[in-house]
């Protein structure tokens, strides 16, 4: 399905693209169908699943696997799998609502078994297997007959992946790979049937295995003491001499690398959405009890503390709202692109999402990190009750750590983000060159107009803030060349700014899109003008730390006047506290999260 609404971009090109030149996929973009299957997964999961929550918490298997069954007769476990193994093989804007609307089961464990068989799980197979074994493996693991596992880390291998040290070497006789070594907390690790391991071929060449459960010389290690998601399964895989057939063999021999980072990009992308949708049922549970919890004589829902902390809830969830369907919507336009027919389809859909691998690490951290932020702040304004674990809070609280160190720890993606935003610059794969070059220009005399456009403040502030970012980079390259990606405080200081810029720019352009369909709706309006006044006062302080970390504290006159000219040109006189009532007060009219 061709997403017209969105320019044909690259990943990155939101630092040097005009945000009145840019055009976002959002959920008001949805079809018909897109909304019907939100539906569809919302039913099953409120109907089916959430009432039964409290029991799959407990590891109940078989309650785990008679829900997987019904969710494979409604075909959610084989979205993204081709229809002639029993998929419906739809785009990947339906793969993210699928994940969103997975919360509304109420039970993370239960969505991590089934997004992990969904996605990691089965995916490998999907695009790397020959057509034997997809035949074998799919219908299995798309009707709930069997689950799959995902194992790369390992207890000497985590964020390193490619470091590891688990072997495969030919048998004698050819037929077999024989696989030795062990992998470490693997989700669906002790139901799984199927299992995509990773190994080192002659000790060297990292490449990919289909290894099914009853394997000779594999067996699972006990099941983990987790902190949160005990209703999953997590386990440690052993191999001592575990024969592998040479047919199970995935891909090519070492080329695994490919499997392990395109699955980590698509996994990336439909964990944000997951999580987003997790942020809407917080929010909207904790506006529910504020309104009902009195103190004082009073609703505590009426404290301005209380006030600031939903409006924060809600400026944080739509904003992630924004950048997640915005950057599934960007790779959803470049698997348009590709043509179905080549045999080597689904490698080039790896290739075309390894070009977002910037925008999905930005989701993952976003997400990961808001969600943390709005169940904390769901729990601290239940006070005591959200402590006791007869509540729904205590368990998100504890559940939602793991979401900042699986798919890659939260540190390791803004690695990720900065390195390739460098990678592309020096290849020049943007225009960041030219950009730099135009900073100076642009300081002097570059500014939007659109005396229609009522963000047209934040608008020239997210373009000031593009600039002040590609100066924060190009200082740093000038002083460290390379070297700049080994400098991580520094890296981690531009992949905040650069996820920053991102994510304001993604706000402004829904919040634009929704006031063209309702004008009425002001609510948005704040929502974005909060988001980049905030934006605008961590921004300058985080730049300046970042350049007294480059030139070792000593910052010369002309640093300071650039400096100086971005805060004065990023000043914006927006009273966030009066804009945050508003949006709080909007939310208790609708009792709920309003998006």
């Amino acid at each position: 399905m061709k997403q017209e609404t969105i320019k044909k971009i690259t990943g990155g090109s939101f630092l040097t693209t005009p945000i009145n030149e840019a055009n976002i996929f959002s959920r008001e973009d949805f079809t018909d169908e897109h909304k019907e299957i939100e539906s569809m997964v919302q039913g099953f999961c409120k109907e089916a699943v959430a009432p039964v929550k409290d029991q799959l918490e407990k590891k109940d298997k078989e309650l785990t696997f008679s829900l997987l069954k019904k969710a494979g007769e409604l075909g959610l476990m084989g979205v993204e799998v081709p229809e002639e193994y029993g998929g419906m093989e739809l785009d990947k804007i339906t793969g993210a609502i699928v994940a969103e609307s997975s919360s509304y089961s109420e039970c993370s464990s239960f969505v991590v078994t089934w997004s992990t068989n969904l996605g990691i799980g089965s995916l490998p197979i999907v695009w790397f297997g020959t057509p034997a074994q997809k035949e074998k493996y799919l219908p299995r693991l798309i009707d709930g007959t069997c689950i799959g596992a995902y194992g790369l880390t390992e207890p000497s291998a985590g964020s390193d992946a490619l470091s590891a040290k688990t072997t495969a070497v030919l048998s004698d006789d050819g037929k077999h790979y024989i696989l030795n070594g062990e992998k470490v907390f693997i989700t669906n690790g002790g139901w799984a049937d199927v299992y995509t391991v990773f190994a080192k071929v002659d000790g060297e060449k990292f490449t990919a295995f289909i290894v099914e459960r009853d394997t000779p010389g594999f067996t699972q290690g006990p099941e983990y003491d987790k902190m949160g998601m005990r209703g999953s399964s997590t386990t440690a895989l052993i191999f001592q001499n575990a024969k592998v057939p040479v047919e199970n063999l995935l891909y090519e021999v070492g080329k695994g690398h490919h499997i392990a980072f395109n699955v980590l990009n698509m996994g990336r992308f439909k964990m944000a959405a997951s999580l987003l949708g997790g942020l809407k049922l917080t929010t909207s549970a904790s506006i529910e009890y504020i309104m009902e919890r009195r103190q004082f004589g009073k609703p505590i829902a009426q404290f301005d503390t209380t006030i600031g902390k939903v409006a924060d809830m809600i400026v944080g969830t739509f904003s992630a709202d924004c950048m997640t369907y915005r950057t599934v919507g960007m790779i959803q336009d470049a698997v348009d692109e590709l043509d179905k027919t080549d045999p080597n389809y689904y490698i080039m859909k790896g290739k075309a999402m390894e070009k977002y691998a910037i925008e999905t690490s930005m989701a993952k951290v976003y997400c990961s990190e808001m969600n943390g932020k709005v169940i904390d702040s769901g729990l601290q304004m239940m006070g005591g009750y959200g402590f006791i674990e007869e509540y729904t809070m205590a368990r998100l609280y504890r559940d939602c750590r793991i979401d900042r160190i699986w798919e890659g720890t939260n540190e390791i993606n803004r690695q990720i983000i900065t390195g390739y935003i460098m990678k592309k610059s020096l290849m020049e794969e943007l225009p960041v060159q030219q950009s730099i070059r135009d900073i100076e220009k642009f300081m002097s005399n570059g500014e939007l107009e659109d005396k229609n456009d009522t963000l047209l403040p934040e608008s020239n502030v997210v373009e000031t803030a593009k600039r002040l970012a590609l100066f924060l980079l190009d200082e740093g390259l000038c002083e460290f060349a390379q070297d700049l990606k080994h400098q991580q405080q520094i890296a981690d200081i531009l992949a905040n700014i650069f996820m920053d810029i991102y994510v304001a720019e993604s706000t402004i352009l829904r919040a634009r899109k929704m006031l063209a369909i309702s004008s009425k709706d002001k609510c948005v309006e704040y929502i974005a003008k909060i988001f980049v006044a905030e934006m605008s006062q961590r921004m300058i302080p985080d730049a300046e730390k970042a350049l007294k970390a480059i030139y070792n504290g000593d910052l010369s006159p002309v640093i300071h006047e650039k400096l100086n000219s971005f805060r004065d040109r990023m000043y914006l006189a927006t009273n966030t506290l009066g804009l945050k009532t508003k949006v709080a007060e909007y939310a208790y009219s609708k009792n709920a999260y309003p998006y």
